[in-house]
């Protein structure tokens, strides 16, 4: 039986300061009122690089370079549904442009947040991810009940 796998790019784009941008999301259906990085799903045809590009320039109305993306942490993500997710998370320190909320339909709130003030109300798993990326772990799990 095959199963279906679908994935997505997150960025933890870090300023000067080494705050992370973080996003509450809204009118979305999914985790409203609680807080995430840009992230999205790859479009068909699209590497992970190539949709973060895209989600940057979509979310945060900046540019960056694929080169520029390292790339930190995968999760292999069981979710409720009873589907599997392939998240992969990039890191980034360096764009084109100003930062902005140009999802303002999707997110009503955009702020910079310091490794010890991330929001008690991010998303589980980009709090889980982030856990993991601090303690140096390339690859978790999440959602898989152990």
């Amino acid at each position: 039986m095959a199963v279906e796998l679908t994935s997505a790019a997150h960025l933890l784009l870090y300023n000067e300061d080494g705050a992370l941008l973080m996003i509450r999301r809204a009118n979305t259906g999914y985790q409203d009122g609680s807080y995430s990085v840009v992230a999205g799903h790859l479009e068909a045809g699209e590497s992970g690089r190539e949709a973060m590009r895209r989600e940057a320039k979509e979310e945060a109305g900046i540019d960056i370079d694929v080169e520029n993306l390292e790339f930190v942490h995968a999760m292999h993500r069981h979710k409720s549904d009873g589907t599997t997710k392939l998240d992969l998370f990039f890191c980034c320190t360096g764009w084109a442009g100003k930062v902005t909320n140009a999802e303002p339909h999707k997110c009503d709130h955009m702020d910079w947040f310091t490794p010890d003030e991330i929001p008690t109300n991010t998303v589980p798993y980009i709090h889980a991810a982030l856990t993991a990326i601090t303690a140096g772990h390339p690859y978790s799990e999440f959602g898989w009940g152990s």
